[in-house]
């Protein structure tokens, strides 16, 4: 991004904030034993009746070191929900800001731009999926904050061209936020690698997929420090609680078990892809870089509910821009996958 001015981008009531002070902030433990009478909290141990570390101190060391950054270029939320709200209310003034998202594409995007009162501009990806470069850049104005491009795309699966997304990053005047939350199974390398080439890039992740810790909710955002300090500016206090941080700390240790499961469902989509391409009401099977398969079929609200009633939970995306009569199958163990193979051959008419 050309003469890249952040200050100008941060709403300005949130430039003259200074963050909750909390009781954890004031003192970091540096691992000697003390008595702590600074919290009000209930004196009497059972694993989770301290406050949690505010800034995750321990799990960020992890995470940095993993993805070659350093604790100073992260910040961790309740998912990656939490991260983009912040992102939102950091950078957008409402009734007045607005935000570009590329339709079809992860609703959170237009959800959040809605509960902040942010217009919320779509422009729609080419019918190969991939973003219309000259309409984004015709669409933005003085007002456009943030710049959203899903990549890996949900629920199209695809990777954006690399020259795209360098395009986008250096010619639209705000910031760009890449999601990744499907990364790990692409064979592409992430944009954190870019974060020293693009002062307005933002990297969002996530231990809801690969990680396999959905239930956790443990989100990841990877910028410049300057963009790290205004969030922070904003973060709830203890926003990741004490059993996340344990748990996610646990798995992302475990990087071999991560690796291994991801291996497995990259096997399992290729066989996976190459079944649905025999069954007949399947028109085409669009190729993916994440952990799911888009398809076409003849009916998706019919197949669909074939599908649910022999106990298949799929998602219908026809009603998404582009998507019309497309269902999206997530790649399960090699057990659930040979059930869904099972239905698919049994309604196969």
């Amino acid at each position: 991004m050309r003469d890249f001015n952040l200050d100008k981008l941060t709403r300005e009531n949130v430039k003259g904030l200074s963050p909750y002070s909390s009781a954890r902030d004031e003192y970091v433990s540096d691992g000697t034993e003390m008595v702590f009478l600074d919290a009000n909290e209930n004196p009497f141990s059972n694993g989770v009746n301290r406050y949690p570390d505010p800034q995750q101190r321990s799990l960020k060391s992890v995470l940095a070191e993993q993805k070659g950054v350093k604790t100073e270029n992260l910040l961790l939320g309740n998912g990656s929900d939490e991260v983009l709200d912040l992102i939102y209310r950091a950078f957008c003034e409402p009734k007045e800001d607005n935000i570009i998202t590329l339709p079809p594409t992860y609703g959170m995007y237009k959800v959040l731009s809605g509960i902040n009162n942010i217009e919320n501009k779509e422009v729609l990806l080419t019918a190969n999926f991939e973003p219309n470069v000259d309409e984004i850049l015709a669409t933005a104005n003085n007002n456009s904050k943030i710049l959203f491009l899903c990549s890996p795309n949900n629920p199209t699966g695809n990777s954006f061209t690399a020259a795209k997304m360098h395009q986008l990053l250096e010619e639209f005047n705000g910031l760009v936020v890449v999601d990744e939350a499907y990364i790990d199974f692409s064979p592409q390398e992430s944009w954190v690698t870019q974060l020293a080439n693009y002062p307005n890039l933002i990297v969002t992740q996530t231990l809801s997929k690969a990680y396999g810790l959905a239930g956790v909710r443990l989100g990841i955002c990877i910028a410049s420090e300057e963009i790290i300090s205004v969030l922070n500016k904003i973060k709830p206090p203890y926003n990741v609680n004490e059993l996340t941080q344990q748990r996610a700390k646990e798995r992302v240790l475990d990087i071999d078990s991560v690796k291994q499961e991801v291996s497995k469902i990259m096997i399992e989509k290729e066989a996976l892809s190459k079944v649905l391409l025999q069954v007949s009401f399947i028109e085409k099977v669009y190729a993916s870089d994440a952990n799911f398969i888009l398809a076409k079929v003849d009916d998706a609200t019919k197949r669909y509910n074939q599908l649910l009633e022999k106990g298949i939970v799929i998602r219908n995306r026809t009603t998404q821009p582009l998507c019309e009569n497309t269902l999206r199958f997530t790649v399960g163990t090699p057990k659930e996958n040979k059930q869904l193979i099972n239905v698919l051959n049994q309604i196969n008419n």
